[in-house]
């Protein structure tokens, strides 16, 4: 019995299905142990003008850092796209997919096709000449909508403005929103949710190695 065993295992067929298995396992540990979470984190640049008058968004509210991100990986709503440090024109989105309507809720503003609601309950919607203007990285986005479904996109620059204004003033508004979204693509960010990822759970590790 010895004898035959050894000699099986000293077949062409058994070295070469082993290093098959050897190499796979080897391949699998690597990929177990040196697995790291893929990271969103880009910018985008806004403004919301109501009757003429730009939204400060003044109050800590308004704001978050990395403790809005919860202690087990889970990205909370207001992690996945938020304004912090006390700048009240750049969006942090650090999730795939975050839509303009999502940034207002987190925000407690929301947003429909033809209207935007404050915090306070306020509704703004088309009302004579009044209505909601919308534009998007310099395009005209009014009476096709809205934006709430709409993706932000990296160093996107969107104004919101609500009043009967001229397509002057619109412009004017827009021209004044900050083009700085690049710049804190390029920048370390602190207080961000998707940096802020440092335990892997195994679950995660051997997901990712099949």
């Amino acid at each position: 019995m010895n004898k035959q065993f050894f000699k099986f295992i000293n077949t062409r067929w058994f070295i070469g299905i082993s290093g098959l298995v050897l190499g796979a396992a080897i391949i699998l540990g690597i990929r177990f142990y040196t697995y790291q979470p893929v990271t969103v984190h880009y910018h985008a640049n806004f403004a919301l003008y109501i009757n003429g008058q730009r939204e400060q968004f003044r109050g800590i509210q308004y704001y978050t850092d990395a403790e809005m991100c919860t202690l087990n990986n889970t990205m909370t709503p207001v992690g996945r796209a938020h304004m912090h440090d006390n700048v009240n024109n750049v969006v942090h989105v650090e999730d795939h997919a975050v839509t303009w309507g999502q940034f207002f809720a987190n925000l407690d503003w929301y947003m429909g096709p033809d209207f935007i609601e404050s915090p306070d309950g306020t509704m703004y919607k088309e009302t004579g000449n009044s209505k909601l203007n919308i534009l998007i990285d310099g395009q005209n986005y009014t009476d096709l909508g809205g934006v709430a479904n709409t993706v932000i996109k990296d160093q996107d620059k969107l104004l919101v403005s609500y009043g009967d204004e001229s397509d002057v003033t619109l412009e004017q508004e827009y021209n004044a929103i900050p083009s700085t979204a690049h710049h804190y693509d390029v920048t370390k960010d602190p207080a961000s949710c998707s940096g802020s990822v440092s335990n892997v759970s195994i679950r995660d590790r051997l997901v990712h190695m099949l």
